[in-house]
């Protein structure tokens, strides 16, 4: 039984977008929670002048935002951290688990603010419509400007794409903001403001469910999404000279990357490194896996796997 590890380096760098290093995304992080920051301080002391619990709302929402970017860049950090005998991946996962503690936190403060919202909303205060549409117009382009600085990296980057979404909303729910504000000054309706509250937070929480439910699956080590299980495996069985394949692993190694590893029946004998050097690149090419550890056996039935552990 030959084991065969096939990481083809010549061509790994392929799954890395230059724009996902850290010289890059530093600025845009660095950036995006100074503005954010700013805004946030505007947005409360703004928000109890004008008796605006949607602005005050909106601020606890984009603190989150902050912490999540802080989060979000320590783990860009992180990630290319260089591997030690203890970390051999690197801490590459720490993108992961930035992604799921940012959607869990933005859940759990959005929680907060519907509530408080529900309270307010049988009992509405007057609201300064002038204050919050001025305010919130600040606010369109502080968040609108912070999503173009990480739109290209969200195409690739689950890390960099919750960064993004959570922009790009704000961006959204601060015109709606402006919209409210209008309608008061025009209507005297004051409720309309926690009503506003109350949609801003499901407009929150709908926009971070699968941003929570795509890091929870990288973190139980589940298929990533842009990946289908039976396609890969069909490549490898199409593979010259591969009889079967069994033990098929597909898995996130970060936000980025992905690894592979397989165990390929060949009873012709061992195709060589050219072959999985091949293989490796072309996993590379069609999936976006990166790292691909391939096992090949020639069928001796004395080391063959258990029924029950082949897949």
């Amino acid at each position: 039984m030959n084991h065969n590890h096939s990481h083809d380096h010549d061509h790994h760098g392929h799954s890395h977008d230059h724009s996902h290093t850290p010289t890059s995304f530093g600025k845009a992080f660095a950036i995006g929670i100074s503005l954010n920051t700013l805004f946030i301080v505007a947005e409360v002391i703004y928000g109890l002048k004008a008796n605006s619990l949607a602005l005050v709302a909106d601020a606890g929402h984009n603190l989150s935002d902050v912490l999540g970017l802080f989060m979000a860049w320590g783990a860009t950090y992180l990630a290319k951290r260089q591997p030690t005998h203890r970390y051999t991946y690197g801490l590459q996962s720490s993108s992961i688990v930035a992604a799921l503690a940012n959607a869990v936190m933005l859940l759990f403060v959005t929680g907060g603010i519907c509530w408080e919202a529900i309270q307010r909303f049988h009992k509405p205060e007057d609201v300064a419509g002038t204050t919050v549409m001025a305010v919130a117009a600040f606010g369109i382009f502080v968040n609108g400007f912070s999503a173009w600085l990480f739109m290209k990296g969200s195409k690739d980057d689950l890390n960099i794409k919750g960064a993004f979404l959570h922009m790009l909303g704000d961006a959204a729910i601060s015109a709606g903001v402006v919209v409210s504000g209008f309608v008061i000054l025009q209507t005297g309706w004051h409720w309309l403001d926690a009503a506003v509250s109350i949609a801003v937070s499901m407009a929150i929480i709908y926009g971070t469910w699968g941003l929570l439910r795509d890091s929870m699956n990288l973190t139980l080590h589940a298929v990533p999404a842009h990946i289908d299980y039976a396609e890969v495996k069909d490549f490898l069985t199409n593979s010259q000279g591969v009889k079967e394949v069994h033990d098929l692993h597909i898995w996130a190694m970060s936000t980025t990357e992905v690894a592979l590893s397989a165990h390929l029946l060949m009873q012709g004998g061992h195709p060589g490194d050219h072959f999985l050097k091949h293989l490796s690149h072309e996993l590379q090419e069609h999936f976006r896996i990166s790292h691909a550890t391939i096992q090949i056996e020639m069928g001796d039935a004395e080391c063959a796997l258990a029924p029950e552990n082949v897949v």
